[in-house]
């Protein structure tokens, strides 16, 4: 089993620098395979999401694709997949930020329907209730 970083999954997914992305490629195809395990985190998610949105510009339902097929590449394990996939529907239907929508989910499944917070992206979600200091 092999870590893959953010920057693999970026070259991937923008094609920005041709040599690297076909490079990238490979190793998918390895996992898709079934000759490689690859493994990421929910903060490498996280960074994907983050780049593709203020770096490359891309809408919402852009990025929430993009990241959907990632986690759907076999022989990649991500432990909070279920968790990333719902956070990027969140995110992507109430148009609030990926790190609220996962927040909101982990409050969620947590019982918290309180949060303090001056972030207005909070008021959009139904079952939390945004209080300020």
């Amino acid at each position: 089993m092999r870590f893959i970083d953010t920057n693999i999954f970026i070259r991937f997914l923008t094609n920005d620098i041709p040599e690297k992305a076909d490079a990238c490629e490979k190793i998918f195809k390895k996992a898709v395979a079934k000759k490689e395990t690859l493994f990421t985190t929910d903060l490498v998610i996280a960074e994907i999401v983050w780049v593709l949105e203020s770096i490359y510009e891309l809408q919402k339902e852009e990025v929430q694709d993009k990241v959907e097929k990632i986690l759907n590449t076999p022989n990649l394990i991500c432990p909070h997949r279920n968790l990333i996939l719902s956070a990027l529907t969140l995110y992507s239907e109430k148009n609030i930020d990926y790190i609220d929508a996962y927040n909101a989910l982990v409050l969620k499944d947590e019982g918290i329907e309180e949060l303090y917070s001056y972030d207005k992206d909070y008021d959009r979600i139904d079952w939390l209730t945004r209080l300020e200091p």
